[in-house]
């Protein structure tokens, strides 16, 4: 039984290890640290810009997406916290998750209804307008240190891999690149909390390959909503 579990750890750990120095990896060569020129930076800026936005049209899906305004905003900010922030997602996750209500594969009365409406075209540029907007960011830092705690560090005991490994230090995700994983520094508190344990109870498992229901799985009330508040606040 121990030499078991002492084998599961040590994969955990070189699983984890392998992801956390995937990014840090590209800052090993010292010509990467200076500081870009402004064009550079600028053309950057907008290649980034660019993947994040995805496939589709954001001028065109400005007026496409006119019916999700009462309930996103018109910059993707909703003020009712129930519903989330768009402003700023990867494009092609925001698609992903309108064919996952489509498909059944997530629940929710309202968005299935509307992913049954929608083209993939134009699902397209909607998810681009929104993913187009200055991103989500919290209405005021958090200084929750529980939340902190498990945001930026393993708890290989309870197979738990750091927030931050998929999801960016900020919870701004890691490069406009990789829509795997979400956005999520500066989304509702109340949203995140909500959908922290529909993924614990496995109401929600549309995460890649189950991860999040993984990680939040043995956490208690307490954790997930110290994690809600602190990633809030990013």
């Amino acid at each position: 039984m121990f030499r078991s579990k002492t084998i599961i750890s040590a994969c955990l750990a070189l699983v984890v290890l392998l992801l956390s120095t995937a990014v840090p990896a590209a800052n090993d060569n010292p010509a990467s640290q200076q500081p870009p020129s402004p064009e550079s930076a600028n053309n950057r800026s907008a290649d980034e810009t660019r993947l994040r936005i995805g496939p589709g049209d954001p001028v065109a899906g400005k007026d496409k997406a006119a019916l999700c305004f009462g309930c996103h905003g018109e910059d993707g900010n909703s003020t009712d916290p129930q519903y989330p922030k768009l402003a700023g997602q990867y494009g092609i996750y925001i698609a992903k998750q309108m064919r996952n209500y489509l498909a059944s594969t997530r629940s929710h009365q309202v968005m299935s209804g509307m992913a049954a409406s929608v083209s993939d075209a134009d699902l397209a540029d909607i998810a681009a307008y929104f993913a187009s907007q200055p991103m989500m960011k919290g209405d005021h830092p958090s200084s929750n240190k529980l939340g902190k705690k498990l945001f930026e560090n393993d708890d290989l005991s309870r197979m738990m891999v750091r927030c931050d490994n998929c999801h960016g230090i900020t919870g701004k995700g890691l490069a406009p690149g990789n829509p795997v994983y979400p956005v999520i520094g500066g989304q509702h508190k109340q949203y995140l909390l909500a959908q922290l344990i529909n993924f614990r109870n496995g109401t929600r498992n549309n995460s890649p390959g189950g991860v999040m229901n993984t990680t939040v799985h043995r956490l208690n009330d307490a954790e997930l909503d110290a994690l809600a508040d602190y990633i809030s606040g990013l």
